[in-house]
């Protein structure tokens, strides 16, 4: 999958993410460009890992991490909506957006349908400035609601200030 943070294709309540319908076949086949594309991979092919990447339009190369998951397909790990979690931690998670990245510094939350309050991601991780998860205002993530679809906001005591990014998204299986 690649997903464009300004646009709305892939934001958390799209139904592409618990469909088995393609989106722009084509886009599959042009790289780490700003082209948006769901490929038939993501319902028919089982993995144990996910390398998830993000870039700044303006910018050439995009940062990535790896998190060891299996499933029988993405597809599989999301529609369902259940959160699933994992345990690669906030500053991985930062990386992807690089030293400009911001979190409130509680609740911490991550892995696969997130919520917290107002906030979701389909991937990522939430912050919160209180010592809950039940309001959570920042996140960093992929398949976002409200403001971004794919990137990081961080306000309300964000650990680098307020920010918000809407990057290209990169989600990869192996």
């Amino acid at each position: 999958m690649k997903m464009d943070g300004k646009k709305a294709t892939f934001r958390y309540d799209s139904r592409f993410w618990k469909n088995k319908e393609s989106f722009n076949l084509v886009g599959g086949e042009t790289g780490f460009d700003n082209i948006e594309t769901k490929l038939p991979t993501y319902w028919g092919s089982s993995f144990t890992k996910i390398c998830l990447g993000m870039k700044f339009h303006h910018k050439e190369n995009a940062q990535f991490i790896v998190i060891n998951k299996t499933a029988d397909s993405l597809h599989s790990l999301i529609s369902c909506g259940q959160h699933r979690a994992t345990s690669v931690g906030r500053n991985t998670w930062k990386s992807l957006i690089g030293s400009e990245a911001s979190l409130q510094p509680n609740c911490n939350k991550e892995g696969f349908n997130v919520k917290g309050g107002p906030n979701q991601v389909r991937i990522g991780i939430l912050g919160n400035n209180e010592h809950d998860c039940d309001s959570c205002d920042s996140k960093l993530g992929f398949g976002a609601n409200h403001h971004l679809t794919c990137g990081n906001r961080g306000v309300h005591g964000a650990d680098n200030g307020d920010k918000l990014f809407k990057v290209m998204g990169y989600i990869l299986i192996q």
